[in-house]
């Protein structure tokens, strides 16, 4: 396994303490965490990113590559209604670029709020951190990309797609691949011989009754799950394959409409204006999600340089429990594959994981070899 080499002390501590210093309670994670609930987060395909640990006759897991969800975990145990928390720590993810480190540190902070409470404060408070921290490593080429997972959903709501469509394409938003074999699914009709019959045997049972079924085909075949996954979370994405496959695609129309609101890469009043252009072709929806930028944004702009922000609305990350603001740090050196820092809302994960419904939560992490001016090149 690849390590990076580490920051040298005074550096690192320059980079760690604005989230240091944010009040936080500092915690620490278990090493390994639970394969199937990372996949579901992230998809199959993350697995080629995970190290896969099982243990004899025991479940898989994986080493941990990232805290977000482990604290939100611990949060959720521990019955707080509210929490800070700061963590520093190694991360692991598999790489086939030989230049890549596998083991690197992370520090990062995670706040967390009871329903009901606004969420202006924490999302400017979280990004505006992860500017400061990654700005303290000494690199002069950093910029801080803003975007929202849920401006795009309400975006997806306006265009008066069917259900399934919308649900789709929602949880494909951060997933570039995923989304453009979407868009160019089009022309109206329903896909043809795509799926399996035997999602589409499921795809017409309740849940219980489709996880029944599948539990009996694995014992008639002889076989056993792999990942940790449970006849039900199998049964329902079998489910949603199929229902993929009988959906409508998109018209031409409908897909252009979402590829330019994708496109959007600007500054960020002007990437803004450009949402607020789009919208007005398409419908008033918006005028919510729009009016909490309204708001958020002269925050932002007076802790980071007008001209170092941009606002790209599809931003998202490798896992899709973000659901409103996201943000990364980058470095003009290192590109967009290499975020110095990426954070944002998660309120849905809480839920997601046996937590309040309706609960809030916004995080950041900072990668300090990256934030590092004599770092990652």
């Amino acid at each position: 396994m690849r390590t990076e080499p580490a920051v040298p002390a005074e550096a690192l501590a320059a980079i760690r303490a604005p989230l240091a210093g944010a009040g936080a309670e500092r915690v620490d994670a278990p090493l390994l965490q639970p394969l199937g609930l990372l996949l579901d987060l992230a998809g199959e395909a993350m697995r080629a990113r995970l190290f896969v640990v099982q243990s004899e006759g025991g479940g898989e897991q994986c080493l941990r590559p990232d805290f977000t969800v482990a604290i939100a975990r611990r949060h959720i145990d521990e019955g707080a209604a509210a929490g800070r928390y700061f963590y520093e720590g190694p991360a692991y993810r598999a790489s086939p670029d030989a230049d890549r480190p596998e083991e690197f540190v992370q520090v990062g902070l995670e706040l967390f709020a009871p329903a009901g409470t606004p969420s202006l404060e924490a999302d400017v408070e979280a990004a505006t951190l992860a500017w400061a921290a990654a700005s303290a490593g000494g690199r002069g080429d950093l910029s801080l990309w803003l975007g929202d997972v849920g401006l795009f959903s309400a975006f997806i709501e306006s265009l008066s797609l069917p259900a399934g469509v919308a649900a789709r394409l929602k949880r494909v938003a951060g997933r570039p691949r995923l989304l453009q074999a979407e868009l160019a699914r089009t022309g109206g009709a329903p896909a043809s011989g795509e799926g399996s019959q035997l999602a589409g045997m499921l795809s017409g049972l309740s849940e219980p009754q489709a996880a029944t079924l599948l539990q009996e085909v694995w014992a008639l075949a002889g076989v056993e799950p792999v990942g940790g996954r449970g006849p039900a979370e199998i049964a329902a994405r079998l489910v949603r394959k199929a229902e993929a496959a009988a959906a409508p695609a998109l018209t031409e129309a409908q897909a252009s409409a979402i590829r330019e609101f994708m496109a959007i890469s600007d500054a960020a009043a002007a990437g803004l204006a450009r949402v607020r252009a789009l919208a007005g072709r398409q419908a008033a929806g918006l005028d919510a999600a729009l009016a909490e930028w309204d708001a958020r944004l002269p925050r932002l702009e007076a802790a980071a340089p007008a001209e170092r922000l941009r606002f790209a609305p599809a931003l998202g990350h490798a896992f899709e429990y973000y659901d409103g603001l996201t943000f990364e740090v980058r470095s003009e050196a290192l590109g967009a594959d290499r975020p110095v820092a990426v954070g944002g809302r998660y309120d849905s994960l809480l839920a997601r994981l046996g937590g309040a419904a309706e609960a809030r939560a916004v995080g950041c992490m900072v990668r300090p070899w990256r934030a590092f001016a004599g770092g990652e090149a």
